[in-house]
């Protein structure tokens, strides 16, 4: 598991690890973030679930090669976690994200993702990206329409809020490599 840290302007995305779990466990379990996740995410979510997410899910799918994670902090306090970002190699999902709602529009999330997108296609020389969403949560919407991406399919999907009108929304390496050319990120 070769995973590096990832710095934006104003954050630093540190490899996911078991230490992360007191915080995640505390940050995480908030109505606000976890609507619009995938229905695989227990909800209310159980005193164990970080450690049990971590332990089952994500680290071995890091040691696979599978899964990339990390925690996103802020550069002017980097011992506090205040989300999460992922890239999967899966057919229609290879990124997902959450932020506490205190950092929310501000920005970070934008940052975050322009970061592991461009390790998507520069360093794991991955072809297309695709991140499913609920039409719903506008503020990942908005991520994606910023980073040039385009929604190639809609139809419904089951989230922990329940079933809801969805979309994936893609963009090609090419038509990432472009846009950084044209100064676009």
């Amino acid at each position: 598991m070769n995973i590096p840290e990832l710095h934006t302007s104003r954050l630093v995305l540190r490899p996911l690890a078991f230490a992360d779990a007191p915080q995640i466990q505390a940050a995480f379990p908030r109505w606000e973030i976890v609507r619009y996740l995938n229905s695989k995410v227990p909800w209310p979510y159980p005193p164990d679930g970080a450690e049990h997410y971590l332990l089952e899910l994500a680290i071995p799918a890091m040691e696979r090669g599978d899964e990339w994670h990390w925690t996103i902090r802020r550069k002017a306090v980097p011992e506090v976690l205040i989300g999460m970002i992922s890239l999967l190699k899966e057919e229609n999902q290879n990124r997902g994200f959450w932020l506490s709602p205190e950092w929310q529009r501000q920005g970070l999330m934008s940052e975050a993702c322009d970061a592991v997108t461009e390790y998507w296609f520069a360093e794991l020389r991955m072809q297309v990206l695709r991140a499913p969403k609920a039409i719903a949560n506008e503020g990942s919407r908005r991520i994606s329409e910023r980073q040039g991406m385009r929604m190639v399919w809609s139809g419904e999907s089951d989230y922990v809020s329940g079933r809801l009108p969805s979309e994936i929304w893609e963009i090609t390496a090419e038509e990432w490599q472009a846009r950084k050319a044209a100064g676009k990120r």
